[in-house]
């Protein structure tokens, strides 16, 4: 099978028929064979009910329903574990991706060979200061943190190798960053196209205020995971031993403050009513502990059936 359509949605009964009599347009045009695989992420209206009349008349057409809303990552995670196509397309159900952006993104893949191709929507359609503005931001600390120059991690529309989607996890809110958990995996060509954006014609958005909280948080969680998952020794090590040292020299110097004045005999306070000491204290009760927990981190990992995984790209014999 040439192309796998996977499509997370919520709420998108209006858009359905519409998206996939359009897919099913572009890919014949094409001489396309594909899938479309629709993810009900716990929706509360008609959207179930149009996915099974949708399936009685298009053969392609699959459905998945979750018993409540999960979250897009959820939703792409179900799709990626059934696909069949070499190349798996994902996009959102309300319209403002075009399909007519699929054979560009396919050749992208298969031609060009790149493992990774994602949308980068210039021109948007969408409110200014509630998206436009927070989404260039985020979009810059991403490319900044991780050296991957893409212009829109968040645009659904994206084009993936098979292999890419079978290789990584999506959970949380970490939809927003594959290209991040796809160049961990070691898949390093990776890049995007201008595709276009509309305006959305029916229902309204599913995202609130909440991902300006979520999806910096999973930025930081994914930007640590992709560079300590199989060495957390090497970041909490380091700096608890930094902290530790740190913390023992302040406590020497203390100690060593009371000692020329007591040969002096300069009158002095206690060590232990100095504030230094408590705070030197402190200083190496917390590098030890951060010294631990890296050991710790590390021994489990080493028991990890997911140490190895992704190390091997090809075998035969």
């Amino acid at each position: 099978m040439d192309i796998s359509v996977v499509i997370p949605l919520l709420n998108e009964e209006e858009s359905l028929p519409e998206l996939v009599s359009w897919i099913k347009e572009v890919m014949n045009k094409h001489g396309f064979s594909f899938e479309i695989m629709l993810i009900d992420d716990g929706s509360t209206d008609n959207s179930w009910q149009v996915i099974e009349s949708l399936k009685k008349e298009n053969t392609e057409v699959k459905g998945i329903k979750f018993r409540r809303n999960y979250g897009k990552s959820a939703a792409l995670h179900s799709g990626f574990s059934d696909v069949e196509g070499d190349v798996v397309i994902t996009m959102d159900a309300d319209l403002q991706d075009s399909p007519e952006e699929i054979p560009g993104l396919y050749s992208m893949i298969m031609d060009e060979r790149y493992d990774l191709v994602s949308g980068w929507k210039k021109k948007r359609y969408d409110p200014i200061l509630s998206k436009n503005i927070p989404s260039k931001f985020f979009n810059w600390f991403a490319r900044r943190s991780t050296g991957i120059k893409i212009h829109d991690f968040n645009c659904g529309l994206k084009a993936y190798r098979r292999q890419v989607i079978k290789s990584i996890e999506v959970y949380g809110e970490m939809h927003r960053y594959i290209p991040i958990l796809a160049k961990w995996a070691g898949f390093k060509k990776i890049g995007e196209k201008v595709v276009q954006h509309q305006e959305r014609k029916y229902g309204t958005t599913k995202f609130g205020m909440e991902r300006f909280i979520r999806g910096p948080l999973d930025l930081i969680s994914v930007i640590f995971i992709s560079r300590f998952i199989k060495r957390p020794m090497h970041f909490f090590g380091i700096l608890g031993t930094l902290v530790f040292i740190a913390g023992f020299l302040a406590a020497a110097w203390v100690g060593v403050s009371k000692l020329i004045a007591v040969y002096k005999n300069v009158a002095s306070p206690l060590v232990t009513e100095s504030p230094y000491f408590y705070l030197a204290l402190t200083a190496m009760i917390i590098g030890s502990q951060l010294f631990l927990a890296g050991f710790i981190a590390e021994l489990v990992g080493r028991n990890s059936s997911e140490r190895n995984k992704y190390l091997i790209e090809k075998k035969i014999g």
